[in-house]
């Protein structure tokens, strides 16, 4: 369902960096049930990884009719989160278990497994690196293969570090955060952790609020035109075309 809504949002001021401006392009269904952690596109098709204990899955779905192609759920002791694609394979982050899933996106079967020290949020990966977030202000990239930190940043807008950053996604160089508990996406400079823009979804959670009861915004996925916006329990996923 195409959408005729443009949203416009201007700068935030000398001292911050700009708010980016977008058009609603495209709406999406989502099931109203999954607590959306990670979100990728692939092929036509939208990857979702769900969490809770008891509730956590990988899925494959239809953006088109939000049918679940694919589901492989995960044990109740485990609280999924991000995901991100790295050739014919997902990585999925669990929250305090310390475990990465790597399985193969044909038919979600498993390769391998990676350990980790801390907590998993957000995952997305530069083409060479996964790049990991806690929920802290600081960003580690790491080795797909060996899951090992090479590096860490931490994002700061001006002097100020930028915390809670959750879902994580590259679009054209750029690393795009959701912000916790906000309905602010920050987009990061990648090699220096510097926020070089805000994307403003409170329009969107506004109208999703409106419809029930749901969780924040969450979930980014880019198709290389569009980039996808979702939340927990939203109804709707949204494909939201960048201005310039």
């Amino acid at each position: 369902m195409l959408a005729a809504c443009l949203l416009v949002a201007g700068p935030v001021g000398a001292a911050g960096a700009p708010q980016i401006e977008y058009r609603i392009a495209v709406e999406y269904p989502h099931d109203r049930r999954a607590f959306t952690q990670g979100l990728v596109f692939d092929r036509g098709a939208l990857y979702e990884s769900t969490g809770l204990r008891g509730r956590s899955s990988l899925r494959k779905v239809d953006p088109a009719t939000g049918r679940v192609v694919r589901i492989r759920r995960l044990s109740d002791r485990l609280f999924a989160e991000g995901l991100a694609r790295v050739g014919d394979t997902l990585y999925q982050l669990t929250w305090t278990a310390g475990r990465a899933f790597v399985l193969r996106i044909e038919d979600f079967s498993r390769v391998r497994e990676h350990c980790y020290e801390g907590e998993g949020w957000g995952l997305a990966f530069d083409g060479e690196r996964l790049v990991m977030s806690d929920g802290s202000a600081t960003l580690r990239f790491r080795d797909p293969l060996t899951f090992r930190v090479e590096r860490e940043v931490v994002v700061r807008e001006g002097a100020r570090p930028v915390d809670a950053l959750n879902e994580l996604e590259f679009v054209d160089g750029a690393l795009y955060a959701n912000i916790w508990r906000s309905d602010r996406v920050a987009r990061i400079d990648p090699a220096r952790g510097a926020v070089t823009g805000w994307l403003d979804l409170s329009p969107i959670a506004a109208r999703e609020r409106s419809t029930g009861e749901v969780d924040v915004a969450n979930g980014l996925a880019w198709d290389g035109r569009r980039l996808f916006v979702t939340g927990k329990f939203w109804r709707t996923v949204y494909g939201l075309e960048l201005l310039p």
